[in-house]
């Protein structure tokens, strides 16, 4: 569904001429697009460390990722989100980002961000900045090295530091994710939360959920969120604030610190009501919900045509099809909600 909208508001933002209108009167103003399922990380709770990922012939190539967006945003998406697997090893992924950066320029998009491991950032940080962006996500789970190379897998926590750093250096605002795990690093989100503070990050945790099927249990991982918040406040003074990313974490201000603390809950207290996202994979596939199967092909209608009615047809066909919530479930043996991994649909 469409509905009319207006022109430049008071910020200097092009509004758009319609907006994207789901079955349930919500604004679908938010795009996070995987631009690869591939990552040089195997997290535990993410992947198996023998994944089998897509054909590189699958993709979509960057030009591809490039107009579907630009469609997304002349229909009224104004925050995008760069995600993976872990996005910064696509191959030419800066071409893509300067294109979309491009859009912050003239005013139709509002944010430009990535989430990523960190891996990568070393090398990147600075052309992200020059580009466009202004606020990433790190994803890391624990500060503990040895920790960190069983969660990981593959991956070196002081490469992550150094972005990181990298990072800070070339002016982005960073925020952590680390994805609470039972009796492997909830001991220690207290003390990720300070360090974050320390370093002027935003700290967000996140429950795990049940995507994909993986070696380890989930239900063995599963760590609720109002078990951590309640541990919190035995030390600290945590107070609700409304201040918003455009995600559906929901955040605290931790008086002793000064820092802002986010919660994602998809398993205790699912935040469908706001919904303001869709998510796009590396092969033009439309997921109108993280916890849902049904799916829109965007691949065809973009190749069937050098214009955009078909896809832009085929994106409001899509989005009247936004379900009104994902049900995820954890249970011992029980089978993952969906069966596609996180990395494919795009974190």
């Amino acid at each position: 569904m469409v509905e009319e909208s207006g022109f430049p508001d008071a910020s200097g933002l092009i509004l758009p001429e319609k907006s994207l209108i789901d079955p349930f009167g919500r604004e679908v103003n938010y795009l996070r697009v995987s631009v690869t399922d591939r990552c040089d990380f195997r997290c535990v709770y993410c992947m198996s460390e023998d994944m089998t990922f897509l054909p590189r012939k699958e993709l979509l190539t960057l030009e591809e990722l490039e107009r579907l967006c630009a469609v997304f945003i002349d229909k009224g998406v104004r925050r995008l989100r760069l995600t993976g697997g872990e996005p910064l090893v696509r191959r030419g992924i800066m071409q893509l980002v300067e294109a979309l950066g491009k859009h912050i320029e003239t005013g139709k998009l509002e944010e430009l961000t990535i989430t990523t491991n960190g891996s990568q950032l070393s090398k990147y940080a600075t052309q992200l900045y020059d580009y466009g962006v202004r606020r990433i996500n790190v994803s890391i789970d624990t500060l503990d090295n040895d920790k960190f190379t069983k969660i990981t897998r593959w991956g070196r926590m002081h490469q992550v530091l150094d972005g990181m750093e990298a990072a800070k250096a070339a002016g982005l605002a960073i925020k952590i994710n680390a994805v609470a795990l039972k009796g492997v690093n909830e001991d220690e989100i207290e003390s990720m939360m300070v360090w974050a503070h320390e370093q002027g990050f935003d700290f967000t945790v996140i429950e795990t959920m049940p995507l994909g099927e993986i070696t380890e249990n989930r239900a063995d991982q599963y760590l609720p969120l109002s078990t951590v918040r309640r541990r919190l406040e035995e030390r600290y003074t945590l107070t609700d604030i409304p201040y918003k990313t455009g995600g559906p974490a929901r955040y605290v201000k931790i008086e002793e610190t000064g820092g802002r603390m986010g919660f994602i809950t998809p398993m205790t207290h699912n935040f469908c009501e706001s919904c303001n996202r869709v998510r796009l994979t590396c092969t033009g596939t439309l997921y109108m919900c993280l916890g849902k199967d049904d799916a829109a092909d965007l691949r065809e209608p973009l190749r069937a045509s050098e214009g955009n009615e078909l896809l832009s047809s085929a994106i409001d066909e899509a989005i009247s099809r936004k379900p009104k919530g994902h049900d995820f479930i954890i249970e011992r043996n029980a089978k993952p909600s969906v069966s596609r991994h996180m990395s494919t649909t795009g974190g």
